[in-house]
């Protein structure tokens, strides 16, 4: 049940900021933006490592494969997709797409066991599900 609730705070977290930072991109660009956004970011990340944990920050060099350090490589590019997205489509229309596609992708990943996530067998409800998913898009942008 938290897990459910923190995903959905996820959700509403992630689409009140690519609003935010669309905004903020008005008054800026868009790389003095996510500057802004992950430099912050940053901040509010040490701040709570210095609060709750302080162990060794060297350990995020132990990882294994190096690829998984990437992730901060990715964040800037998903702000960047996600102020682009929202600029040209809406937030609504935005979100709509990015969630199809991360579930698209989170699924696949787990189809082929992608990453060191544990593979798990193909289920039709889950591309029945994902075929809905789709045809809400469709939908969602019927005029």
């Amino acid at each position: 049940m938290v897990g459910f609730l923190i995903a959905i705070l996820s959700g509403a977290l992630m689409s009140v900021q690519g609003v935010f930072n669309t905004r903020v991109t008005e008054s800026s660009s868009i790389w003095t933006a996510n500057v802004f956004v992950q430099f912050t970011a940053f901040l509010v990340c040490m701040a709570a490592w210095g609060i709750t944990d302080r162990s060794s920050l060297l350990g995020v060099w132990k990882v294994e494969p190096k690829y998984m350090l990437l992730g901060g490589v990715m964040g800037a590019a998903i702000t960047w997709t996600v102020i682009k997205s929202m600029d040209s489509l809406g937030p609504a229309k935005a979100v709509l797409f990015i969630v199809v596609a991360q579930i698209a992708a989170a699924y696949l990943i787990e189809l082929f066991g992608m990453f060191g996530a544990e593979k798990q067998p193909w289920e039709w409800r889950k591309a029945i599900g994902m075929a809905l998913a789709v045809a809400g898009i469709a939908i969602f942008k019927w005029e």
